[in-house]
């Protein structure tokens, strides 16, 4: 795989031409690698790096004296247009008098006698020449030493090769992988004398944008990281994209990361290339889509005896990569496209060509996520990549997420009873493992604890309380203690999983084993960055599960946002700015930037009915409120509306009234679980040419609450009930009370803050463009306090309603304005 960044050891100006690195193992696996996906092993689990590393150390040390080890080497390929720099390292080398070999070194699993493998000759010979040339020696002996991981079996093969047969190998080799190189040079000219003649592909800028995109070149040029509040409107994609485009074609970047949570993100991404390509721009920008959305097989494991897209992959893969590579947006379609032309797995395929793209567009988790962050591009550390991070107020929940981990009793139970009798070894060791977390779990245990949430609980109001668990009673107990005795065992369950798997043995209980097995090594894994950031959960109830969670993210994003020299998160709703910029990495010096709305304040009315009570002990007595309110807006005038609830039992008990008050008003209904074709009917519905009023009910936070862009008639007003306060939970009083501990707002970082990014999402449905003209309806009493007030956008012209016949006439004033 080709990798166009250069380490810090390497002087760029010790080479006067363009600089290409390639490591020794990825230059021969580009090149000779065949067959199928995985290789002769489809399992090779995460924790093979260690006991390799320990293999090679017990070979190592049973040489004879004057044997040396891991002996860096480089050298240059000098072409025409660029150097390509060889980098690797030796596993052994021994040269004494009348003897001198060379070892290449490898640590397998599963039994039996191994035979040598064309792949490791290749890379030993490669070794070899880069020797044998600086020695002057004429021959020289190779040794491919294999270690049988389980048995310690130690089989060696050697011979000794030429001088001009080691050439050969090297010769055929850098004849396959200069001719995809150079293709990659010419492009990456091409592309760069595009981006020097590149324009902004808008006629003007819109008001701040311009601001906007001169920040952005800043940080792309100079690395560092940059927080951005902009409207929705203002062009942030766009705004980013661009100024990062001309910093790839300056050298200031080798590859662009566009990061997002959602699909209309990707699209949104894809949609601004078009447009830059419309003016002259050549860029190849790929889209990675979830291998479960692309996957032709279903379910099924990636495995060729069952999926003929894995078997011979490798001798198919070449042909496909060329053919998507002539696509400069190598989107879904595409990929999938090229994919059953070829014959081979669409999502390894997306995968393959990214390394030789300009940009990728991608969920969040392929550069944050510890457990499938790509390592093709970040196994070395950092490089010169820019991160572009869309909607990045999801990324703190998210972040969240991926750096927690949970152990489930019934999971793991039910692997043990589908092992019957076979694999004896990791069913004893699930006992073992069953065993620990039944009792972590059992009712009345030490420590604090905290019933299912009491959703008549007003934390506005009251501290969390924490409690000792009464006798037998069931609950959550939050510990700030790592379970370590259950990691020994996990780390025990590890190992005999993984000598099972790696044999490979056909089985109906093999895909839950797997499954396991990576939900316990990214359980370990999170246990290796347990701090005081970090608290351990333990649910007695039936599930007996167990979660190492993560409250504050900050610390391992930061490390993450290592992998690239500049990153940009940016989203209309990063309120307040200091807040995300905490949370997401971000040190105290960063720039952050807020921008106001490009359009007129005026075409956006913001009425507050601050009077109605809508928290959970007030919803019942102001239903009626509430329904009259959404009322008198929807009937000013006829058009498209969303009304958003912060449950959907409040919006049923809502609906129920409004439908009995309205019967002659259209209504749409967000439902759980909806499919994607549902998704589109329900939108595909706010259309103009019905001429009716239409309310859609919808989930505040939920899919229709960000993301969607419903421009001009399509929507003309939304009413937002509550102030989105996540759902109360032990996790969110957790956070709280984490950030309290440190003097800062622990309510606000916990509630506040997450529920108006969701208000402010919502509104944000209403004014697309220039021309739009809506109104907004907040409906709650703590919209008029000031905690809520000065988290209002600096622009908002909004007014105090506080009856019916206020809201009615300041809806008709608006519309007659």
């Amino acid at each position: 795989m080709v990798e166009e960044s250069v380490s810090p050891s390497v002087e760029r100006d010790n080479f006067p031409k363009p600089l290409h690195v390639v490591s020794v193992r990825e230059l021969v696996e580009f090149v000779w690698r065949r067959g199928d996906l995985g290789g002769g092993q489809l399992f090779v689990g995460p924790r093979r790096a260690l006991a390799g590393i320990r293999g090679h150390q017990k070979i190592q040390r049973s040489r004879p004296s004057g044997y040396q080890t891991e002996i860096p080497v480089e050298w240059p390929v000098e072409t025409e247009e660029f150097t390509l720099l060889i980098r690797g390292r030796i596993d052994g080398l021994f040269h004494g008098p009348g003897e001198v070999w060379l070892e290449e070194i490898k640590t397998i699993q599963g039994a039996g006698a191994p035979s040598p493998d064309p792949l490791h000759w290749a890379q030993a010979k490669i070794y070899g020449f880069s020797y044998a040339r600086a020695q002057g020696l004429p021959e020289l002996a190779i040794r491919l030493t294999y270690l049988e991981l389980e048995t310690g079996k130690i089989t060696e093969f050697q011979q000794v090769f030429s001088l001009a047969e080691l050439s050969a190998c090297v010769e055929d080799t850098l004849a396959v992988y200069l001719d995809w190189l150079k293709e990659r040079h010419a492009w990456c000219r091409t592309r760069d004398a595009s981006i020097r003649a590149l324009r902004f592909p808008y006629p003007a800028y819109r008001r701040g944008q311009r601001e906007l995109v001169e920040a952005a070149e800043g940080v792309l040029d100079d690395g560092g990281r940059l927080f951005l509040a902009a409207p929705t409107g203002i062009g942030k994609t766009i705004s980013v994209l661009f100024p990062a485009i001309k910093a790839l074609g300056a050298g200031s970047l080798e590859r662009i990361f566009y990061l997002t949570a959602r699909t209309v993100g990707r699209l949104t991404a894809e949609t601004a290339c078009v447009d830059l390509r419309s003016t002259g721009l050549k860029l190849r920008a790929v889209t990675l889509t979830a291998k479960e959305k692309v996957c032709p097989q279903g379910d099924a494991l990636c495995d060729a005896v069952v999926c003929p897209l894995a078997a011979g992959y490798f001798d198919r893969n070449k042909d496909a990569m060329r053919e998507a590579l002539g696509h400069e947006a190598m989107t879904r379609a595409v990929i999938e496209e090229v994919a059953r032309k070829h014959q081979v797995c669409p999502f390894e395929l997306s995968l393959d060509v990214s390394v030789w793209c300009d940009a990728v567009i991608c969920d969040y988790n392929y550069v944050f996520d510890p457990k499938v962050y790509l390592r093709r591009h970040f196994a070395e550390g950092g490089g010169s990549n820019g991160f572009l991070v869309d909607e990045a107020h999801n990324l703190v929940d998210r972040a969240r997420e991926m750096f927690s981990a949970d152990l489930d009793y019934r999971e793991s139970e039910a692997v043990r009873r589908a092992l019957g009798r076979n694999a004896p070894r990791v069913a004893k060791v699930l006992v073992k493992l069953n065993a620990e977390l039944q009792k972590l779990g059992a009712p009345g245990r030490a420590g604090p604890v905290m019933e299912a949430s009491d959703p008549t609980l007003e934390l506005d109001l009251f501290p969390l309380e924490v409690r000792p668990a009464p006798e037998g009673a069931g609950g959550v107990r939050a510990s700030r203690e790592l379970p370590r005795g259950l990691v020994e065992i996990v780390e025990t369950a590890l190992e005999e999983m993984e000598n099972w798997l790696s044999k490979n043995q056909p089985s109906s209980f093999r895909e839950a084993l797997l499954a396991l097995y990576f939900r316990l090594y990214g359980f370990r894994r999170t246990a290796e960055y347990y701090d005081e950031r970090f608290v351990t959960l333990y649910n007695s109830h039936a599930t007996r599960t167990v979660r190492l969670f993560c409250m504050d993210p900050s610390f391992l994003l930061r490390e993450a946002l290592n992998r690239g020299k500049a990153a940009i998160f940016f989203s209309a709703t990063l309120a307040p700015l200091e807040y995300f910029r905490m949370l997401l990495g971000g040190e105290p010096g960063d720039p952050v930037l807020q921008l106001s709305s490009p359009f007129p304040p005026e075409n956006l009315a913001v009425l507050i009915q601050d009077r109605i009570q809508t928290h959970f002990k007030g919803r019942a007595a102001s239903l009626h409120e509430v329904v009259e309110a959404i009322g008198s807006l929807v009937l000013e005038r006829r058009g498209n509306y969303l009304v958003y609830f912060p449950s959907y039992q409040y919006l049923n008990d809502v609906l129920q009234l409004f439908t009995g008050k309205y019967p002659s008003v259209a209504v749409l209904v967000q439902r759980p679980g909806m499919t994607e074709a549902q998704r589109g009917d329900y939108l595909d519905a706010f259309s103009i040419e019905h001429g009716e009023t239409l309310v859609g009910f919808a989930i505040l936070g939920g899919i229709f609450g960000e993301g969607i862009d419903l421009v001009g008639e399509r929507l003309i007003g939304a009413v937002i009930v509550g102030v989105g306060l996540p759902q109360l939970s032990m996790e969110r009083d957790l956070i709280r009370a984490y950030f309290q501990e440190r003097e800062m707002d622990g309510f606000g970082f916990a509630y506040t803050f997450p529920g108006m990014n969701r208000v402010l999402q919502a509104i944000g449905r209403v004014i697309r463009s220039e021309t739009d003209r809506g109104v907004v309806l907040l409906i709650d009493a703590r919209f008029g306090e000031l905690r809520y007030r000065r988290l209002f956008p600096p622009w908002w012209r909004f007014l105090r309603v506080r009856n019916i016949g206020a809201l009615s006439h300041a809806v008709d004033a608006f519309w007659q304005g």
